[in-house]
């Protein structure tokens, strides 16, 4: 299963009906901007995690309490879960700027408002790293399940060597 369908299934859809919830829009709006929000958020971590952001990554997945927000999906209602959400971002987009482009992007993509979008945005960086964190739990292999994840599956060249760092750094 791809990352993707992973949040959009996630507790049996639970969590797309509370980010729709939270967002104020409606299940198949908050779908399609998951669609189109995730992607984005995706290429940001493979960049960071390219320019040497892997071991980073992974402690904040292991240390954080990220899968929570998959595990119980009403806590992404928390105001907690926007601030964690909008670290994250600035972690991976490295500016509001770069936040407020993406919901623009989006917003003429979707039809859905910037203002939505800006809301709904955090929540899906904080459900991106929870279903990360969820799905590295417990293992050595960690980081090389992270970097399938991230490249879908690690078919192409650079999710091929993704793949093989995630083996080598041994998570």
């Amino acid at each position: 299963m791809n990352l993707l369908d992973m949040v959009l299934q996630a507790q049996g859809g639970s969590v797309v009906d509370q980010l729709s919830r939270s967002a104020g829009l409606d299940r198949s709006q908050t779908a399609s901007a998951v669609q189109h929000l995730l992607p984005a958020l995706t290429r940001a971590m493979q960049a960071n995690i390219a320019s040497g952001g892997t071991d980073g990554l992974i402690g904040a997945l292991s240390r954080g309490r990220h899968a929570d927000y998959v595990e119980h999906p009403e806590h992404l209602a928390r105001p907690e879960s926007a601030q964690d959400g909008n670290g994250i971002l600035s972690h991976l987009l490295g500016s509001k700027d770069a936040s407020r482009a993406l919901a623009k992007q989006v917003a003429g993509q979707t039809g859905i408002s910037e203002e939505m979008l800006k809301k709904l945005l955090p929540l899906v960086a904080a459900t991106l790293m929870g279903t990360l964190s969820q799905s590295t739990k417990g293992g050595s292999s960690g980081a090389a399940g992270l970097m399938g994840l991230l490249t879908g599956g690690g078919t192409s060249p650079a999710g091929q060597a993704l793949g093989m760092l995630g083996k080598f750094l041994g998570r």
